[in-house]
């Protein structure tokens, strides 16, 4: 009995022993799996707590502040707005190239209501050689580049200047001789006369036709014919036909244009010819003492370093005489001729006083009465379209991005 109980407690202590030997594997194992959870738990909460710290840090830091943008004073104001509170219209000089742009195309039609073709309607643009010699007679013909551009002001509501009839430049040698060949004689008076006569009765004849007229207020009849010591500029124009060409010329445009068309001869330096262009017009009458000629074009090529008083002065002198005055192809150059300045900060302020002052004077002057000007235009809006670019002369830069210029224009301080 006592053996069968010594063996019954053997067996059950072996049983125990293979059971502890089985419990002590699985619980290895389980405190392996154990120690490696609790560790990525651990990492998981370090990682959780740095981008909570990080979250509470940007919570809590000041934040920077943000830079409010800078107002441009120009914003919102154009120059065709200002200049009709004084009763004038602004213009720029114009080339098929500029409307061909939609950045250039929009700000002219933003900032001008007329415009002056730059080149394609001087005479070397509107007279056909080849037609002429088919004809026998002198032919003016618009060409394509002038009919886009009159087409696009007629479409956009622009009035147009137009620019130039009679000129001793950009004018084709072949129309003062024989058989409007360069190589012939020079033809006489007479004949010179009747092309004069022809040129300027078809030139606004072929407006008419084209339906354009009614889109141009002013015309250059006449493009610089006196110099500044107050002689007659040599010309063939001259040399053909004699002195008294320039009366002529005034006198046919007066017959065959538009009473609605006013005629101005034109001229740079003014500031230097003044008593010479006083004494000029006083001689452009008819034979009851009427003016042939409505008003004077000042080029106003003027530099930031000009005498603006001696400006006035000229200005002033010229509206005494009772006729019109127009600021036809106005720039300012930084500098001095043949010596343009940089575009450094200061001399772009210069240039900013400059064109404030003088179209501040400008408005005293005709809301006063003192002086009778209906329009000024700008040769250009961007200094890179410029004939001048080297000297930076007008109101925008090369990205169309208004200078200080177009500050003291708008007559901002």
């Amino acid at each position: 009995m006592k053996k069968k109980v010594l063996l019954l407690i053997t067996g059950a202590l072996l049983l125990s022993l293979i059971g502890c030997n089985g419990n002590v594997s699985t619980q290895e194992t389980g405190a392996s799996s154990s120690q490696t959870l609790q560790s990525t738990e651990s990492s998981s909460s370090e990682e959780a707590t740095t981008e909570e710290s990080t979250e509470v840090a940007a919570a809590t830091a000041t934040p920077e502040p943000t830079p409010e943008p800078t107002a441009d004073p120009a914003e919102g104001k154009y120059l065709k707005d200002l200049f009709a509170e004084h009763g004038m219209k602004v213009g720029t000089c114009l080339t098929g190239s500029m409307i061909s742009r939609a950045d250039s195309n929009n700000l002219i039609l933003s900032h001008f209501n007329s415009v002056t073709c730059e080149n394609a309607m001087k005479p070397d643009a509107t007279l056909s050689q080849k037609k002429s010699q088919e004809e026998g007679k002198l032919v003016v013909e618009f060409n394509a580049e002038s009919v886009k551009m009159m087409e696009w002001a007629k479409k956009n509501g622009i009035s147009m200047r137009g620019h130039t009839l009679v000129w001793y430049s950009q004018t084709p040698e072949w129309i003062f001789h024989k058989d409007f060949d360069p190589k012939a004689d020079f033809v006489d008076r007479k004949e010179m006369l009747s092309r004069m006569e022809s040129m300027i009765k078809q030139t606004f004849e072929k407006l008419d036709e084209l339906g354009y007229i009614d889109l141009f207020y002013a015309y250059d009849v006449v493009n610089e014919a006196w110099m500044e010591n107050g002689s007659m500029r040599d010309n063939n124009w001259k040399k053909i036909i004699g002195d008294d060409y320039l009366w002529y010329a005034f006198y046919y445009a007066d017959k065959y244009a538009p009473e609605t068309i006013d005629l101005y001869y034109n001229d740079y330096n003014e500031q230097f010819k003044t008593k010479t262009l006083v004494d000029f017009v006083n001689t452009l009458v008819d034979k009851k003492g009427n003016y042939l000629i409505d008003g004077v074009g000042f080029q106003a090529h003027l530099y930031t370093t000009d005498n603006l008083d001696q400006y006035f002065k000229t200005m002033d002198a010229i509206a005494e005489t009772g006729l019109k005055i127009q600021l036809t192809e106005l720039d300012v150059c930084l500098g001095k001729y043949q010596a343009p300045q940089k575009a450094t900060d200061e001399n772009l302020e210069r240039q900013r006083k400059f064109y404030y002052d003088l179209i501040n004077g400008i408005f005293e002057r005709v809301d006063s009465g003192a002086v009778k000007m209906d329009a000024l235009t700008f040769w250009g809006f961007a200094d890179n379209m410029s004939w001048r670019k080297e000297y930076s002369p007008l109101l925008f830069n090369s990205l169309l991005k208004a200078k200080p210029a177009l500050y003291g224009a708008l007559q901002i301080q």
